[in-house]
This record gives C-alpha cells, sequence and structure tokens, in this order.
C-alpha cells in the first residue's frame, strides 16, 4: 500500500564522496541519515524516487557512463523503485517527476541528497510550487564551499544559508530524527 508520501533522494552519487570529482562535506552522513529515511520509506510503503544528475562529457563530474555519475551503493534504487536522470538542479524540469508523483496520488515530499545550494534548493522551491507539503531533511543534505568574487563562503555556511532559506517559505526543514519521528 501505497502513502501519500514520496521520499526523493536527489543526486547521492560518487562523484559527490571522498575519492569523486567533486566532493561534498559530510557527504558520507548525509548519506547514511538518506539510508535511514530509505530504509522507513520502504518500511511504510511510501513511493521512493531516485534522482540522478548526468552531465556532459566535458562537465568537471557527473560524466555520463561513468562510477562518478552512478547512484552510491549505500542508497542503491531496489527493484521497482524509479530513477529519474536530470541534466539541471530542478530534478522537475524536463524529467517525467511532476507525472510520477501526481500518477501516484502523492501529496507531501521528503528531500534529501545532494548539493543544498543547487539541486536540493532548486527542487524544493519546485515541488513546493507544484503545491507539495515539502519535508527537507537538513541533516541529510550536503553543501559544497563556494565563492563569489573575493568572498569564500564554508560548506556548513552554505547549508545554515539555504536550510534557513527553505524553512522560510518552502516547507519544513526537520533533522532525520525527527523526520523518522513523525
Amino acid at each position: 500500500m501505497m502513502t501519500k508520501t514520496a521520499l526523493i533522494l536527489v543526486d547521492i552519487q560518487n562523484d559527490y564522496f571522498d575519492g569523486g570529482l567533486w566532493p561534498v562535506s559530510q557527504m558520507d552522513t548525509v548519506a547514511q541519515n538518506a539510508a535511514q529515511l530509505l530504509a522507513r520509506a520502504r518500511q511504510v510503503g511510501d513511493l521512493v524516487v531516485h534522482i540522478r544528475h548526468e552531465a556532459s562529457p566535458q562537465a568537471p563530474f557527473f560524466r555520463p557512463g561513468t562510477v562518478g555519475a552512478e547512484i552510491h551503493p549505500s542508497v542503491a534504487p531496489q527493484a521497482g523503485e524509479a530513477v529519474v536522470t536530470k541534466a539541471r538542479p530542478n530534478s522537475f524540469h524536463a524529467t517525467d517527476l511532476q507525472a510520477r508523483l501526481s500518477a501516484a496520488g502523492i501529496e507531501e515530499v521528503v528531500i534529501c541528497g545532494a548539493m543544498s545550494q543547487m539541486c536540493i534548493d532548486a527542487t524544493a522551491r519546485a515541488a513546493a510550487d507544484f503545491g507539495y507539503a515539502v519535508t527537507v531533511a537538513a541533516d541529510a543534505c550536503g553543501a559544497k564551499e563556494t565563492q563569489f568574487g573575493e568572498v569564500s563562503v564554508a560548506a556548513d555556511q552554505v547549508h545554515a544559508a539555504y536550510m534557513a532559506s527553505l524553512g522560510m517559505s518552502y516547507g519544513r526543514v526537520l533533522g532525520t530524527q525527527d523526520i523518522l519521528a513523525d
């Protein structure tokens, strides 16, 4: 029996882990928390959708056909779980994600993965715009340090800024344990 909730795991792919082409801060912890959410979703019959980003062959990471572009083993899809491939930060853009959620009668989405400042932000905002109740699992999302002009921003600061913004207007931002206890 399916519930009206979907777990959307965004870009938990090998290139974001240590040794990958674009390592994201705390990605091992992010994946461990995402795996807990995944186990619960499977247990209660929530719809599970794995999102994987595939860039161009010239891109710095997530190149087609590479091990780095594959979903990390910690959250590997099981038979029957959807895998949606995207080419933009918004998981809904030019994919069948919205059609899948609609067909399943989904009303709420729980979003986790990487990167907080790109694909998590874009996907959460789009989900809210489509009318879904959005929950972002803050400790199951990872950010990467960034720079703008002369300003360097540490990954934890990037993550906090995006989680604060999402929590203000787009949905609930909770920790994994709070989501599991919900």
